[in-house]
């Protein structure tokens, strides 16, 4: 009997060790798949929303404008987000991922480039908001398109790795666009923060073209994967949606508060990270960087320390599950490094300070989208990571404006920068009332 009992346990292990290294292989295979190829997509949409941040330096000289111009500018971008967002990401859902994700690269790469010729506050103000219009959809459209392959248990990891695009955006484009507006100024007649929106526009074109041949709209349709890998991981995420909030009514979905919590957190993060996305360049002119190409290569420094955190933190959160906790935790490291940097002068402090906040500011923007995906499935998590992704962002249109309006009247960069650092004090305590049950696993 006893001999029957270790067989049978020893035969269980034998049974179950191939299942297992299947299912940690289909993953594997799935991440090198999507996530790279994604990251990359994400990285020419950032660069293309943030590099006006660079054009600042010398468009604000060139064409008579004020801090407060380029503020109300860089955030009227976030109108025309939040109008188009939802739409965008429910006929994602309806007619696939494919064919919408590359629309929406292809008209952003057109309008971007559009900017090199831009006159007068009022043309800057219709193409910020077009591109707004444009790109609305993208960012809730991966995050929603990720929840087809990968369940919740390994999605942090998942959105660490895709939102390292933001800091690699960064450290690519900001060398590159110090070194574009410095090496092409006057070539062809035309200044280097017009062919800065030009090449930086190329990439998303090419990656908009290539999504109609790469991407894949769901499991099924994957002729990468094997019948086994296929129905292995369609169990997986069948077995997850069963356990998820799905409302089958308007007036169900906009009456849970918990949609509403994480929309106000996600809108305090938000201020947080277009504080420094849109600012740094100037932040760091104002301490005496130096030269245009200089103050690039220096920006790129806060987002080289935010790629090392992203993974570490990703897979810490999926080890845990603490899910609030790697959400809150870099969101007031974020806030206390924003609050000194406004008594900084220093450049070596100032870029201390400047990295802990981006890295905090970031990492949390990451972890952030484990919590409602955790829930929320079906046309529900299609319409509410929508939601919360549009009304949130709309704190990309007050970050920049408030932060330059600031700056103008009280003549100093210090009160924008305690803004954006009380704006992720108050996310992070609001993450204390998130059901823990709801997120934390």
């Amino acid at each position: 009997m006893k001999s029957h009992t270790v067989t049978s346990s020893a035969g269980a292990e034998a049974y179950a060790a191939p299942a297992d290294d299947l299912e940690a292989r289909t993953y594997a295979k799935v991440m090198r798949r999507l996530v790279p190829f994604l990251m990359l997509c994400y990285l020419g949409a950032y660069l293309d929303r943030v590099n006006v941040g660079f054009a600042k330096l010398q468009m604000l000289s060139d064409l008579q404008w004020s801090d407060t111009v380029y503020g109300l500018g860089a955030g009227v971008f976030f109108i025309g987000y939040f109008l188009f967002e939802v739409p965008s990401n429910m006929i994602l859902h309806k007619f696939g991922a494919r064919r919408w994700l590359a629309r929406i690269m292809i008209t952003w790469a057109m309008i971007s480039a559009s900017f090199s010729i831009v006159d007068s506050p009022t043309a800057f103000y219709v193409l910020r908001f077009l591109l707004g219009v444009a790109e609305a959809g993208f960012a809730p459209g991966v995050i929603l398109y990720i929840t087809y392959w990968f369940p919740s248990a390994r999605r942090a990891k998942v959105m660490a790795f895709f939102f390292m695009a933001i800091p690699l955006a960064s450290i690519v484009g900001a060398p590159l666009s110090g070194w574009i507006m410095e090496a092409f100024a006057g070539v062809q007649g035309l200044r280097g923060w017009q062919w800065l929106f030009v090449l930086e526009a190329l990439p998303s074109l090419i990656l908009g073209v290539a999504i109609l041949f790469y991407l894949d709209d769901s499991i099924a349709a994957a002729k990468w994967l094997t019948p086994e890998e296929k129905a292995l991981l369609q169990r997986n995420i069948e077995k997850e949606a069963g356990e998820k909030v799905e409302h089958h009514s308007v007036g169900a979905f906009f009456s849970d508060r918990r949609l509403w919590l994480l929309t106000a957190i996600y809108f305090c993060i938000v201020m947080g990270q277009y504080g420094i996305t849109f600012w740094l360049p100037a932040i760091l002119s104002n301490i005496g960087a130096g030269s245009v190409g200089r103050i690039g290569m220096l920006a790129a420094i806060p987002y080289v320390f935010a790629l090392v955190c992203l993974p570490f933190v990703g897979r810490s959160s999926d080890r845990t599950r603490a899910r609030r906790l790697h959400c809150g935790a870099p969101m007031l490291v974020a806030a206390v490094a924003l609050f000194a940097l406004a008594f900084t002068d220093g450049i070596g402090l100032a870029l201390v300070l400047l990295s802990a906040a981006a890295a905090g500011a970031i990492c949390g923007t990451s972890q952030f989208w484990a919590l409602p995906t955790a829930f929320l499935g079906g046309m529900a998590a299609a319409a509410g990571i929508a939601t919360i992704n549009c009304i949130a962002n709309l704190a990309g249109f007050f970050s920049p404006s408030l932060v330059g309006w600031l700056n103008d009247v009280t003549g100093k960069q210090g009160a924008g920068l305690m803004l954006t650092s009380a704006a992720l004090l108050v996310g992070a305590c609001l993450l204390l009332f998130v059901p823990k049950q709801a997120v934390d696993r």
